[in-house]
């Protein structure tokens, strides 16, 4: 199958939402300027299709600062590249499944671009990201894929993407964390200072962190359903136990940080779509478009973005917010 092309059991979430971020230049970001005060979106495009749309032209986005529109004043449909950590669910009830994410994790890999650089998560009784340095060595991450990834245990969910976030501290250009799980966040560690999915999404936000996220509906022991759990579920701690099963959807929080931060949710009923969503999401991420407008004062305040169409068949994804801070203005590297 294309990769450009959303798969039928996928639900992709969509909308005008925005990716956003106030960046300084290096080499590898040719479209904006060195040292100029830009705010650059990086954009999804889909037809009434699903499929992406490659071909459009300037003239055919509109961007609204605060409901005000922005004279786009930086564009590019070329390949950008992408600096990405994949953080994978190593839960109990993802045991059977292990090895099919495993090779969802190679499709990934295979895509990857020589301008590309990735490091390789997995999180269950603890969280850990390979190798020390983010690599464009295929054969490296194909081997963290089949020997490094954790055994099994919980699922703390906001607390691996906070651990994705801090692993691009340091790194330029568009970032991303690209998360999988079948469950919902339970870290079960009996810890006060696990991470929020408010505390995720309001980071990921100041940081400037593009997230996609893959949620694969997995199953829990009957009468798994606890109030005042996250998402009203158990986690997805030691799997099939025997007895009757019941589906459990993944986090809803995954839709909400993905269309927050101008990435894409992807929810899947079967673990045969696996391998093709991986590779879906490194197609749609080298087909981004990059805009960009300078804002007319940096008053340290969020500011709502919306990127628009005029093309009303269209739909147009990237990040709902940026943050117009002072400290954030650009440097020439």
């Amino acid at each position: 199958m294309n990769g450009a092309a959303f798969l039928p059991r996928i639900i992709l979430q969509t909308g005008c939402i925005a990716a956003a971020l106030v960046i300084g230049v290096s080499a590898r970001q040719a479209p904006f300027k060195s040292g100029a005060r830009t705010v650059a979106l990086y954009a999804t495009v889909t037809g009434p299709d699903g499929r992406l749309v490659p071909d459009l032209k300037r003239d055919d986005f509109e961007i609204y600062d605060n409901g005000k529109l922005q004279p786009v004043t930086v564009f590019a449909n070329d390949v950008q590249p992408i600096t990405i950590v994949v953080m994978l669910d190593r839960s109990g009830s993802m045991r059977a499944n292990n090895r099919l994410v495993e090779a969802a994790g190679e499709a990934f890999v295979e895509r990857l671009l020589p301008a590309d650089k990735a490091r390789i998560g997995s999180f269950a009784a603890r969280i850990q990201v390979d190798p020390r340095d983010f690599t464009s060595d295929k054969d490296e991450l194909v081997h963290i894929l089949r020997t490094e990834l954790q055994p099994d245990g919980p699922t703390p969910l906001w607390n691996a993407l906070n651990v994705g976030m801090t692993s691009l501290l340091r790194q330029e250009g568009r970032r991303v964390v690209l998360v999988f799980t079948d469950g919902v966040d339970m870290p079960m560690n009996f810890s006060t200072h696990n991470v929020s999915l408010h505390d995720a999404m309001k980071r990921a936000q100041e940081e400037d962190v593009m997230v996609y996220a893959i949620g694969l509906e997995g199953h829990v022991p009957y009468g798994g359903r606890r109030a005042g759990m996250a998402g009203g579920h158990m986690g997805g701690f030691g799997g099939r136990q025997g007895g009757s099963m019941i589906a459990q959807k993944p986090d809803e929080g995954l839709a909400k940080i993905a269309m927050e931060t101008g990435g894409g949710y992807f929810e899947l009923t079967n673990t045969g779509d696996l391998s093709s969503t991986f590779a879906t999401v490194a197609d749609e991420l080298h087909r981004q478009y990059a805009l960009g407008f300078t804002p007319e004062k940096l008053d340290g305040k969020s500011h709502k973005l919306e990127l628009r169409l005029k093309r009303p068949e269209l739909v147009a994804r990237a990040r709902k917010s940026y943050v117009a801070s002072i400290d954030r203005e650009p440097t020439t590297p």
